[in-house]
């Protein structure tokens, strides 16, 4: 039974890399999200529902169950997953993606939705910007250079038909949430510039989780209190079933 990480936008496998090396467990999956970091299939459709397909047919090469963890991006394409097929997880993580229908994009992600302006904001967006706004966003310094690498053509594009399919995803998945019945933990940092906590918390609500806020912690709390995210999976796999 495997543990599968998925990472979040504009992230690689590699922002999992700190928490994967303090798990005492081995049999750890970071699945590469087509365009990120990778190349994008040419009959590949890069919109949340393109993207879901894709998770649940990359799942389907794994025994079942599955523990997995999923961050931004990452986590609201799990919670998706998962409510189409909750016989899938033994364990769920996520975090960092509100999936709430009060839930107002935030600033950059309204500027990527609007044509034409996203396109703009994307030319103009260097991998030294980007690295300068990850670094504003809680991201350590030399995380924030690795994870720029990779920010091309091809992720931009993603980036822009991702968040374009994904206006009202809010109003649009939340009541299949109801259909997870796993046990799940939702983390997210008091301090995320993206979404406020009680997102987080209403979302472990609706599931049934269990809700961590992590004191003085920003968005990406992977990156920031990796011993202490490694800590909480731990618990949570051993605890399951």
């Amino acid at each position: 039974m495997p543990v599968i990480f998925v990472h979040g936008v504009p992230d690689t496998t590699r922002v999992w890399d700190k928490v994967r090396s303090r798990l005492a467990r081995r049999d750890v999956i970071a699945i590469e999200l087509p365009g990120f970091g990778t190349p994008r299939p040419a009959a590949f459709q890069p919109t949340k529902d393109g993207y879901v397909d894709w998770l649940l047919s990359r799942l389907a090469r794994e025994p079942k169950p599955v523990d997995i963890v999923g961050h931004d991006w990452g986590a609201l394409l799990v919670l998706r997953a998962i409510s189409l097929r909750p016989e899938l997880a033994r364990t769920w993580v996520v975090g960092a993606a509100p999936l709430d229908p009060d839930y107002e994009w935030h600033k950059a992600a309204k500027l990527w939705q609007t044509p034409e302006v996203g396109e703009r904001v994307m030319e103009a967006t260097t991998p030294e910007a980007l690295a300068a706004a990850l670094t504003a966003a809680g991201v350590p310094a030399d995380d924030a250079a690795i994870t720029t690498k990779h920010f091309d053509a091809t992720m931009k594009a993603c980036i822009l038909a991702l968040y374009r399919s994904a206006v009202h995803v809010g109003s649009e998945w939340v009541e299949d949430l109801a259909r997870i019945k796993s046990p799940g933990l939702v983390l997210w940092g008091e301090n995320d510039p993206y979404a406020a906590s009680r997102f987080g918390s209403r979302l472990a609500e609706r599931t049934g989780a269990r809700f961590v806020a992590l004191p003085g912690c920003s968005h990406w709390w992977q990156l920031e209190r990796p011993d202490e995210v490694a800590r909480h999976l731990e618990v949570l796999w051993a605890s399951a079933p």
